[in-house]
């Protein structure tokens, strides 16, 4: 015959109090490593990614709502005391019609307009075309110009276009 003798609790050796010491050391544990957690990812938590912003990746600045011709890396070479200077960019028209860009360099500054043909990049200051010449333009290097752009239907953007000078070796060909 076989008998069965059951223990209570307290006769293991250990009263149930004492299994309330290791559920607070696992809570515990489990508190410090969330904190930790936090911690360590809390700032990318509330902080904007840099991959998702977007920006100019060289020394122009790129217009994105300036209607149907997008205007990539613009940029103005002056001269020395910032009376005059080379308007620099890619000017493309993905469109199938031509469109003139209007450009306004600082609140009442001087004008251009340029006509860009259909399905074709116009790149004043490149092997292929020479830059624009802005008289009169009152920037000096090393600032930006409030530059307005504007082209067919759209009401155009207003952006900050840098203005350079000549000292850099591949710039220097670019200044007036």
């Amino acid at each position: 015959m076989i008998s069965i003798h059951r223990r209570s609790d307290s006769s293991h050796g250990r009263s149930a109090a004492a299994g309330a010491p290791k559920s607070r050391r696992l809570f515990a544990s489990l508190a410090l490593g969330g904190a930790l957690a936090l911690t360590a990812t809390g700032c990318s938590m509330i902080s904007p990614q840099a991959t998702t912003i977007e920006y100019s990746a060289a020394e122009g600045a790129n217009v994105y709502e300036s209607g149907p011709i997008q205007v990539r890396n613009a940029q103005i070479v002056a001269n020395e005391d910032g009376s005059e200077g080379n308007f620099v960019a890619a000017l493309i028209n993905d469109t199938d019609d031509s469109h003139t860009l209007n450009i306004e360099f600082g609140e009442g500054g001087p004008t251009l307009e340029v006509r860009v043909p259909a399905r074709t990049t116009v790149s004043p200051g490149s092997d292929e075309d020479e830059p624009i010449l802005v008289e009169d333009l009152d920037a000096l290097p090393g600032t930006d110009i409030e530059t307005f752009f504007q082209s067919g239907d759209s009401q155009g953007e207003l952006a900050y276009i840098p203005v350079l000078d000549g000292t850099l070796d591949y710039l220097a060909p670019l200044a007036p």
